[in-house]
């Protein structure tokens, strides 16, 4: 029989004479023994019994193997043998005082997802792995996953006149007015030495040719 729906009727088959504080463990990876172990408490030995016959039928009527029951003698603590899955139905000083879950209590499986495979039709083979049902929320949790995990556009940097104003506080300072171009003069060199004896010769040359004229 398939596991998840071996531990829906067990979880069902106890429920349904109110045990109490019902966990189931995945136990695959612990031992290769079995692959589930269920753990559930019974106020008095009258319903531990009771409830350890409840798990009995429910999968008796499933086409289950019932492997062996002990503890029936007492009902303080009542073991079901189901080959794949272990039921271990106790009375609550019993359970806290052997702490089983401690033991093989890493991976509690969710009774939510045990109930769910209980609701299977008839017709469905019992070894047949249910297909997830398509709804519409995965693709709108996809696209918000999408739209979530895109990278934001980076901020454009202020300029550094901005940012230095916004640190210290300040305005940012005015421009400096172009410098205006300088306006050439004309400035007077006097003339060498040479240059003046050289006009004072000229000079005196052209006085005669004035003085005969």
């Amino acid at each position: 029989m398939d596991i998840k729906k071996l531990q829906a009727l067990v979880v069902d088959a106890l429920e349904d004479v109110k045990a109490q504080e019902i966990n189931v463990y995945d136990t695959s990876h612990l031992t290769s023994l079995f692959d589930r172990i269920a753990i559930a408490s019974g106020t008095s030995n009258r319903q531990t019994k009771a409830l350890a016959a409840s798990v009995r039928d429910k999968v008796k009527e499933a086409g289950g193997t019932i492997i062996s029951i002990e503890g029936e003698d007492t009902g303080e603590w009542v073991l079901v043998d189901l080959g794949d899955m272990i039921v271990h139905i106790m009375q609550p000083a019993i359970r806290a005082y052997y702490r089983l879950e401690e033991i093989w209590g890493e991976k509690e499986v969710k009774l939510g997802a045990a109930k769910r495979t209980s609701k299977r039709t008839a017709s469905e083979p019992i070894d047949a792995e249910a297909k997830p049902k398509k709804t519409a929320g995965r693709h709108l949790a996809a696209s918000q996953t999408t739209v979530e995990d895109a990278p934001a556009k980076p901020a454009r940097k202020p300029s550094t006149r901005s940012a230095a104003a916004k640190t210290d506080g300040a305005a940012p300072a005015k421009r400096k007015p172009a410098a205006k171009k300088a306006v050439g003069k004309t400035i007077k060199v006097a003339a060498t030495k040479s240059a003046v004896s050289s006009a004072k010769k000229a000079a005196a040359k052209r006085a005669p040719a004035k003085a005969k004229a």
